[in-house]
């Protein structure tokens, strides 16, 4: 069975710079899914001793090997928020990023039929702590470690719903047609990753609000973003990178081919 996209979705995306399939991934599968998510954040931050530790704009983050932990934004937060790469910490994971209902519309995305894996992370965004992230694209992120940044399109599994009161992901509809665009001037150490607000209208945005099981296909130039979990339950979710094939990972360096 192929999981491609059919012309109005490719069309779609095209014009819009996202794409949303809704509950692809069943209750059971999601509820693994979930666990595998839980014991990930686990052995991740039983690793974190390991790691060296770093503060970038009162922002913690460990490296562990050629893992990234960031923490919640107050500056001593034992709180997880972001692993990249997480598939490695635990085999369910490992396995979806080989999934044909993820691989096979991003040969489309990727635009060739043999891909391989760029880079993976798991947002925790846990009750009433999680935060939310400014408006950004991937490319600025990414342009300095790949020569084809147009070909790394992001695909987003939601392990839990996803509400605009918990954090969803919200998109610039139509931004990724801008291609890569200047980050903010505000003197902080990130501040030149997010997108300077003269570069797009705030109006334009779309909060994307799905079932667990849902996934969310988006551009690496569109500028997207999220607001803090304002609920009493976690906004889980899993963003795999995708790449054309023989081209190492983002962190690893390892190759990763998928198909």
């Amino acid at each position: 069975m192929s999981f491609a996209l059919n012309a109005a979705e490719t069309a779609f995306y095209s014009a819009h710079g996202y794409l949303v399939r809704e509950s692809v991934f069943s209750p059971a599968e999601i509820s693994e899914l979930q666990d595998a998510a839980e014991c990930a954040a686990s052995r991740a931050l039983a690793m974190a001793d390991e790691g060296r530790s770093y503060i970038l704009d009162q922002k913690r983050f460990i490296d562990v090997d050629r893992m990234t932990l960031q923490f919640e934004q107050t500056l001593n937060s034992d709180l997880l928020r972001v692993i990249e790469p997480v598939d490695q910490l635990d085999p369910r994971l490992t396995s979806l990023v080989s999934d044909a209902r993820l691989a096979d519309p991003m040969q489309q995305l990727v635009g060739s039929p043999n891909i391989a894996l760029w880079t993976n992370k798991l947002n925790l965004k846990r009750p009433r702590q999680g935060s939310g992230f400014g408006w950004h694209q991937d490319s600025p992120y990414w342009i300095h470690d790949s020569q084809h940044v147009d070909q790394l399109p992001n695909v987003m599994l939601a392990f839990d719903e996803a509400t605009e009161t918990n954090g969803c992901l919200r998109v610039i509809r139509g931004s990724h047609r801008q291609g890569c665009l200047p980050g903010t001037d505000d003197g902080s150490l990130l501040g030149g990753f997010f997108t300077s607000p003269n570069c797009f209208d705030e109006a334009q945005q779309v909060a994307l609000t799905v079932p667990a099981g849902s996934l969310i296909f988006f551009s690496p130039h569109v500028i997207h973003g999220s607001q803090p979990n304002h609920t009493d339950t976690s906004r889980r979710a899993i963003i795999i990178t995708y790449q054309p094939a023989n081209h190492p990972m983002l962190k690893t360096g390892e190759v990763r081919n998928i198909r």
